[in-house]
């Protein structure tokens, strides 16, 4: 059997403390697997005091990552720390400025220096692994850097974020209000105490910036990507998509047009019978459409030490067993620029709510205005609801077809001058998913 591959492991919290425990309750298999060792011989951490339920007392300790990634006799560098900047970004440097290969659970390391990584990598002849980073324990990220590296991708979609799926399943299967419903969520720990980064759509426009380069063979864009979180989706937005034979989800989606690449990550209104429309609670899923293979869907955890871990593992197995693909799935000198999109016609339309004065000639200020800007309907719909307590406005739910949406908030814009709505105007996009 060869010798060891000597891991050195920087970040001991949820996740690193279950890998430490998946590599040492599994040694024998891995060791078969690969044919060699696979063992933790340094760490990094803020306490070394702290209890883990791992024993580090034989480990080279080291209370900066960046001097274990420099000086650590390691053959891999293994980064938990998390972060986009800061002692994560300048440890991965060190390691890969030795040739050391690095494994990361980092996304939004990927999504602000991936290319730049990548490059400096290649320079020293090796790479960075991090099927971790994005939808957890899914093994998206070999799929589609190895698995379909053969099609074409002409989409890829999915349900990025955890947090946000869990909170958009309870506010319809309860119909839990969106702050009541936030409070158990981070109560339970699916949401962080300033849960911004998951809500606002952040964290999911970070993975899908990692998918798209590897989708489309592109430099990594995070600016250009379209983001709107789930804050302003009510529940009578929920009940309003199930009269429609809808369902709200956060999805994250990048295609391929005739103009350049399209990223956007916002609610969505996808057909409640569609495979996606069933991933429910904190379950991630991911969907790629290409030219050999038609549609894949793979779903799975997104989140937790073990799925997290075992994302890891198989990354540092890779490594085991000399299996080293380009970080971005083509060597950085063939990524192509990113090329952003030119604003096109949205295929499934939009479902907009209105609160409208209840007064003569504003139903026919709307419906002038769309025709102004060429937006057909396909319904205009009063909604009576429960426990409304202001008599001198209706609720209107329009549903239009296939437009864009500058077109949308330019009648949107006329309509609210026109003095006819009370609040702003929501809008959510309706995808087809076909």
């Amino acid at each position: 059997m060869n010798s060891p591959l000597r891991l050195g492991l920087a970040g001991l919290g949820t996740v690193g403390a279950s890998l430490a425990r998946l590599i040492e309750a599994k040694a024998e298999t891995l060791a078969n697997r690969v044919g060699r060792s696979i063992e933790v011989v340094a760490v990094s951490a803020r306490d070394r005091s702290k209890d883990r339920g791992i024993d580090i007392a034989g480990l080279a300790w080291f209370d900066d990552p960046v001097a274990l990634a420099s000086e650590a006799e390691i053959d891999v560098f293994v980064e938990l720390v998390g972060g986009a900047d800061g002692p994560a970004h300048e440890a991965v440097k060190a390691a890969l400025g030795r040739g050391i290969p690095v494994v990361t659970a980092n996304k939004a390391l990927l999504a602000h220096h991936g290319v730049s990584l990548a490059r400096l990598a290649a320079r020293k002849g090796t790479e960075i692994l991090f099927e971790a980073a994005v939808a957890g324990g899914i093994p998206i990220i070999k799929t589609m850097r190895e698995g379909l590296s053969g099609n074409s991708v002409s989409r890829v979609y999915g349900i990025l974020n955890g947090t946000c799926n869990y909170m958009l399943t309870r506010m319809e299967a309860e119909g839990i209000a969106f702050d009541d419903c936030l409070a158990d969520a981070q109560r339970l720990g699916y949401a962080e105490a300033d849960p911004t980064f998951d809500i606002g759509g952040f964290d999911a426009a970070h993975k899908l910036a990692i998918l798209t380069s590897l989708a489309f063979g592109c430099e990594i864009d995070l600016d250009s990507v379209f983001i709107e979180g789930i804050s302003a989706v009510t529940n009578d937005d929920i009940a309003a998509a199930a009269e429609l034979g809808y369902r709200i989800k956060l999805l994250a989606v990048a295609c391929r047009t005739d103009t350049g690449i399209e990223q956007r990550v916002h609610p969505t209104m996808i057909p409640s019978s569609s495979a996606m429309a069933q991933v429910n609670g904190v379950t991630n899923a991911v969907a790629v459409d290409s030219d050999l293979l038609g549609s894949i869907l793979l779903a799975g955890p997104g989140a937790g030490g073990d799925a997290t871990a075992s994302a890891v593992l198989s990354d540092i197995m890779d490594v085991a067993g000399g299996v080293l693909p380009p970080t971005l799935g083509l060597p950085p000198a063939k990524l192509a620029p990113y090329k952003r999109a030119r604003m096109r016609a949205h295929e499934g339309g939009y479902y907009i709510r209105l609160s409208v004065y209840d007064r003569v000639g504003a139903f026919a200020s709307i419906a002038r205005r769309m025709a102004e800007n060429q937006i057909s309907l396909e319904s205009i719909v009063q909604r009576k609801l429960p426990g409304a307590v202001d008599p001198s406005t209706a609720p209107v739910v329009l549903v239009t077809h296939e437009t864009t949406e500058a077109a949308v908030r330019k009648a949107l814009e006329a309509v609210s001058k026109d003095g006819h709505l009370k609040g702003e105007p929501k809008m959510i996009r309706i995808e087809s998913l076909n």
